[in-house]
């Protein structure tokens, strides 16, 4: 499975950002579906997960009620809607896949990463 993430770029505090992940292949629709991020300096950490159905999902309590996870399994693609950004959500965001149906928040469990979109956010 290959991953490509894109849709990072530069916005102001309170404005919002949609973050896309194409994946290849035809099992995408097996696959639970993470978000993670890397802020400079700082180690990767979960963001958000959806399982393969995109009935189920889960979210860092530094984002819920702020960021969306779902996904479209017809264009293989997950989706990371990003509303009411703050500098602290300045990061690389990585997507990644799992050979498993149900979502987690181990970095550990996902097998396949993509190559991560930079998202900046301006005070």
């Amino acid at each position: 499975v290959q991953l490509q993430a894109f849709g990072g770029g530069l916005v102001q505090a309170g404005g919002f950002l949609t973050l896309s992940c194409a994946a290849s292949g035809r099992t995408f629709s097996t696959y639970a579906m993470g978000w993670f991020r890397q802020a400079p300096g700082k180690e990767r950490e979960f963001v958000a997960s959806i399982n393969y159905s995109g009935t189920s999902t889960v979210y860092a309590d530094s984002v819920k009620g702020r960021f969306t996870v779902s996904r479209d399994n017809a264009k293989n693609t997950v989706y990371l809607q990003m509303n009411s950004l703050k500098p602290e959500d300045t990061a690389v965001y990585y997507c990644a896949a799992r050979t498993a149906r149900y979502w987690s928040n181990t970095q550990s469990d996902y097998a396949y990463w993509g190559q991560g979109t930079q998202v900046t956010v301006s005070s």
